[in-house]
């Protein structure tokens, strides 16, 4: 059994590796590879530095005036005639995406689900811990040359069927925010995200074009068209370093931050030599609007589970991102159905795509050209909604949208939302909250909870929410003012039902209520969730 160098070793030039030994890591983990790495956060890790100083600095601003806007000095480029660069062959149908963690099971269920892409996320539905990072590599390293497959102790084996096309995959490297503290650069940590595209890209860009796909990817995170930037930057330096055509990196953007709402043309322009296009991030969204306007009363939301697409702020962003692609050549995705299906319950499932089923009937209605599922089950749903509006076409890439008309005070009509802020929204902000961190500390980043796929978003909605209520004296529908001592009193209330849950795993509860309470209640705001929850992990 082949493992990684051993720790804190010099493999490359200025690089170490203090992660542990990971299997076959020594394939992945190369002198070549890590040298690739480390000229790409030597040219682009003090940009990267900058952006994020960057985004406190407008965070600020837009905490101030109490509201974002269209660009000004950016206006040339959204009254200007462009168009993003035609998509490959394989990217021209994507009615149905599913997405999942880059673990053996899910990549090999991924690719045989009937999906036209898989999202093979290294980020929100995968945990930073260095077995993740390295494993998720080498599986990726077999998806491409279709050599994945799986024995488990059961005996239950995973193999790629021959008689179905299989999802091409695209991967979500971290955000820029992310440092990868395994790996160290002239003394440093490197850039997760360049850690995460940079291995991925040395080891499978020439072979996925070789096999009629190619360096696919899906970005996240990104704030503003700077960021956007940076990430071309990045694609053309790749490119050029290993010989590999210009043009054949595509990525499709995550708008899943309100500031990246205002900014969504000057994206796509950015990278429109290597544009797949843009997604509505829905949950992380969410997150974004709650954390940009935290302080302000006009931002307040009712419990998570009022705030649905059909809210009038919603239904701006959305709206906006489809006419803004078709406008320009690119692809609109839909968002995440998190609902999962239960095989031991038919009722619980009957709910579930019933509701998949309402979700993208309005996506394919509204002209998007695809959207995310989250369950193998469920493909078959979301392809039923786009088959019935696309037929034999492979896109919507026809339909301009001409009739929609978005302002900024749309994008931020956040007080029209209707819904409640009760006792029952706060016990279950705290309860899928802690229910999700017990599991990303136990290394899974994916959570099945309460028949709903769950990813770090869910958290972060969950904890930003109570932040916001807490520190703008929201008083609760039965009369009760948020408090601390209220949400500790939900929080104990909480742990004590899970460690009576039979079956709930609770060796990490005790971590997990400790880090919830600290993102939740404490002063200062904690940007993302996952940075504090990374110091408790190895």
């Amino acid at each position: 059994m082949s493992q990684s160098t051993p720790s804190g070793s010099e493999i490359a030039q200025g690089v170490q590796v203090l992660g542990g030994a990971v299997e076959r890591g020594d394939e992945i983990l190369t002198p070549e590879a890590l040298d690739f790495v480390a000229r790409l956060q030597r040219s682009f890790g003090s940009r990267r530095d900058e952006l994020l100083e960057r985004r406190k600095q407008r965070r600020a601003e837009a905490a101030r005036n109490g509201k974002l806007d269209f660009l000004e000095s950016t206006r040339e480029i959204r009254e200007s005639d462009w168009q993003v660069a035609e998509a490959p062959a394989a990217l021209q149908d994507r009615r149905v995406e599913i997405t999942g963690p880059t673990d053996r099971k899910m990549s090999v269920n991924a690719l045989n689900s009937g999906a036209r892409v898989w999202l093979a996320d290294l980020e929100d539905a995968n945990t930073p811990h260095w077995s993740n990072v390295v494993s998720g590599q080498v599986n990726l390293y077999d998806v491409i040359r279709k050599q994945v497959e799986l024995t488990t102790p059961e005996g239950k084996q995973y193999k790629l069927r021959d008689d179905i096309e299989h999802a091409v995959p695209l991967v979500r490297p971290r955000g820029w925010h992310f440092d990868e503290r395994h790996i160290l650069i002239d003394g440093k940590p490197a850039v997760g995200a360049l850690v995460d595209f940079g291995l991925y890209f040395f080891h499978n860009a020439h072979e996925g074009l070789e096999r009629g796909s190619g360096p696919y990817f899906y970005l996240p995170k990104m704030e503003s068209h700077l960021e956007a930037r940076l990430w071309n930057d990045v694609f053309v330096q790749a490119q050029q370093e290993l010989g590999v055509p210009h043009g054949s990196v595509r990525a499709t953007v995550l708008i899943e931050t309100i500031p990246a709402a205002f900014e969504m043309e000057e994206i796509l322009y950015e990278l429109r030599d290597h544009s797949g296009g843009l997604n509505a991030g829905r949950w992380d969204y969410l997150f974004s609007v709650i954390k940009t306007f935290r302080e302000s009363d006009r931002y307040i939301l009712p419990d998570r589970n009022s705030v649905t697409m059909t809210a009038p702020f919603m239904r701006a962003y959305t709206e906006l991102l489809v006419r803004t692609c078709h406008k320009r050549g690119a692809f609109a995705i839909g968002g995440m159905a998190a609902f999962i299906p239960n095989r031991r319950d038919p009722e619980v499932t009957e709910k579930a795509m019933a509701k998949i089923h309402d979700d993208k009937n309005r996506e394919a209605a509204d002209g998007f050209d695809g959207s995310w599922v989250a369950h193998p089950d469920t493909v078959s749903v979301c392809k039923e909604e786009f088959d019935a509006v696309l037929g034999d076409k492979p896109n919507q890439l026809d339909r301009k949208r001409e009739d929609v008309s978005v302002t900024a005070e749309d994008l931020l009509d956040v007080a029209a939302t209707p819904g409640a802020r009760s006792i029952e929204g706060l016990r279950s902000a705290v309860d899928i909250g802690v229910r999700y961190i017990v599991s990303w500390l136990g290394g899974n980043g994916a959570a099945g909870i309460h028949n709903m796929m769950e990813d770090a978003a869910t958290a972060e909605i969950s904890r930003s929410q109570l932040w916001q209520w807490l520190h703008n004296d929201v008083v609760l529908a039965d009369g009760r003012q948020v408090t601390k001592e209220l949400v500790r009193e939900v929080l104990a209330d909480t742990e004590k039902q899970l460690r009576s849950e039979e079956g709930f795993p609770v060796e990490n509860l005790g971590r997990a209520v400790e880090l919830f309470e600290r993102v939740a209640v404490a002063d200062e705001f904690a940007d993302f969730l996952t940075l504090p929850a990374y110091e408790y992990i190895d």
